[in-house]
């Protein structure tokens, strides 16, 4: 099994919707839009953290992983777990993976990075 690749990493993105939240640009309702089957996912396939939410700063943010690709077939949009992911990179081609970060409490969410698991070839930009 090949490593996470591809990685791309939203915390700037992240920063900057706290910002405008704490500068009154951005309401939260505005940022805290977290669906149901978001926050459903996030209580059965979450992994939880030790990060407090950026906005009600009461409950630690909880990370939930979904994965996409053309040869995961049936398992594309799913949330899955970690355990789940090194399978899954073993068992298919290239798909990625995507992780939001979710606070049960006030419903703040945002994807946090994104990356590529699998077998299949690199990524030209991981040879240059």
């Amino acid at each position: 099994m090949r490593s996470q690749r591809g990685v791309v990493d939203y915390g700037l993105a992240k920063r900057a919707v706290v910002r405008s939240l704490r500068a009154g640009r951005s309401s939260r309702r505005d940022v805290c839009d977290a669906q149901p089957y978001l926050l459903r996912a996030a209580r059965h396939f979450g992994e939880p953290t030790e990060r407090p939410c950026p906005v009600c700063e009461s409950r630690n943010v909880t990370e939930v992983t979904f994965v996409y690709g053309d040869a995961l077939g049936r398992h594309a949009g799913q949330a899955k777990v970690a355990a789940e992911l090194a399978a899954m990179a073993h068992d298919y081609d290239e798909f990625r993976a995507y992780v939001v970060e979710v606070c049960q409490g006030c419903s703040w969410n945002h994807l946090t990075v994104s990356y590529v698991l699998g077998n299949g070839p690199p990524d030209l930009v991981d040879q240059a």
